[in-house]
């Protein structure tokens, strides 16, 4: 065993795209992602406004706009085509329009209508600032109601003193392990966690497919005495000794240096990141044992890590799925860490509730056992297909 770690010691140290992978980029995509997602919420979203009013009131509801923290007024539009043409292009992600008529319909008490329009296929700037408008919007209509009350003659404290009569009912809304609705605490560990086990995947594909292309795999095996058991923990122990260390980092980055919430002891989100990367590992393995080519085996890791961003219920709820894609969900390692750190981190759950999670990591280790009499065929029978 000692002669194994010693060979994966110098086998990573040998080629310099071995710490490169390991080190260099984890580093490179917490910076990105953390310093990319700083502010937690995108705020001033570029917007427009069509006012064809130009009255006092349409006047008030472009200075409502204006206050709004989520969005900045950067254009204003004389007419409805030449602001979807500048949606369209880019310019703005929306914009507020007021017709003509506007204040004369709710002075005369007849119902004026207006639009805004969000462009959706860029989802959170969209999804933003139409959230801003339908704030606007809404404030628009109690102002309406409130000048149509006072114009048919209703007493001031029941148009405009009277609150209750125009909004009966209040909202109290209380977000719960995200009050500050931080994007960044939901979105960064969940990017971040998916690229260190992208990377975890690929290099351990890629340092056992490159016994067999250098031809060196019968003596790799040779050095553990021909366990390949034994053969694989020497090569696989210092990358996980590696990735953990820079698993934890990162977590340390988020949760100690950037306040992200943790409702858990913190040796809860170490294991599982233990855990997750040892599993990962597991996986590439099988991996391997199924496809024993250094192409084909990166192709398919490369893929699957890929899709985890998309299938395992990062942004989209897994048993909202087609019952043949959300199924692929729940054997990809990160999504058990991805339900830990909501269940531990975010609500605080006690460890019990979580308990099936982390078996489910530790049972993955168990999986390349089934395939390592075919690995080690494969070691002794070094086959090179390029």
């Amino acid at each position: 065993m000692l002669a194994s770690l010693r060979r994966g010691i110098l086998t990573l140290g040998r080629r310099r795209i071995h710490l490169f992978m390991m080190i260099v980029v984890p580093l490179a995509g917490a910076f990105f992602f953390l310093s990319l997602m700083h502010s937690g919420l995108p705020v001033k979203i570029p917007v427009g406004i069509v006012d064809q009013d130009n009255s006092p009131m349409s006047r008030q509801i472009s200075r409502g706009l204006d206050s709004e923290m989520l969005i900045d007024i950067t254009q204003s539009s004389e007419s409805y085509s030449a602001a979807m043409a500048k949606m369209r292009s880019g310019e703005i992600y929306g914009f507020f329009h007021i017709p003509r008529g506007f204040q004369q319909k709710v002075l005369s008490g007849r119902t004026p209508t207006v639009s805004y329009i969000t462009n959706m296929s860029i989802f959170v700037p969209g999804t933003l600032s139409y959230k801003a408008f339908t704030t606007i919007a809404v404030e628009t209509a109690s102002d309406v109601v409130t000048t149509t009350l006072e114009v048919s003659g209703l007493s001031a404290a029941m148009g405009g003193g009277d609150s209750s009569a125009l909004m009966p009912l209040r909202l109290d809304t209380h977000p719960i392990s995200n009050p500050c609705t931080n994007y960044s605490i939901y979105l960064s560990p969940s990017f971040l966690v998916g690229l260190i086990a992208l990377l975890t995947m690929v290099v351990t594909v890629f340092t056992i497919t490159s016994e067999f292309k250098q031809g060196t795999s019968p003596e790799w095996l040779a050095t553990a005495r021909g366990s390949m058991l034994k053969a694989l923990a020497g090569k696989l122990l210092p990358q996980t000794v590696i990735f953990s260390a820079m698993g934890i980092f990162t977590q340390a980055i988020m949760f100690k240096w950037l306040d992200f919430p943790m409702l858990c002891p913190a040796w809860h989100i170490i294991l599982a990141m233990i855990l997750l990367i040892l599993a990962c590992q597991a996986f590439a393995t099988v991996i391997v044992e199924i496809i024993p080519n250094m192409r084909l085996a990166l192709v398919s890791v490369s893929l699957v890590s890929i899709l985890t961003f998309s299938i395992a219920g990062f942004s989209f709820p897994v048993d909202k799925m087609y019952g043949a894609i959300g199924i692929f969900a729940y054997i990809l390692p990160v999504r058990y860490y991805f339900l830990i750190y909501i269940d531990q981190a975010l609500n605080g759950l006690p460890l019990y509730y979580s308990r099936v999670y982390y078996i489910v990591l530790l049972g993955m280790l168990l999986l390349p056992l089934l395939g390592l009499g075919r690995l080690k065929r494969r070691c002794l029978n070094p086959v090179y297909v390029p």
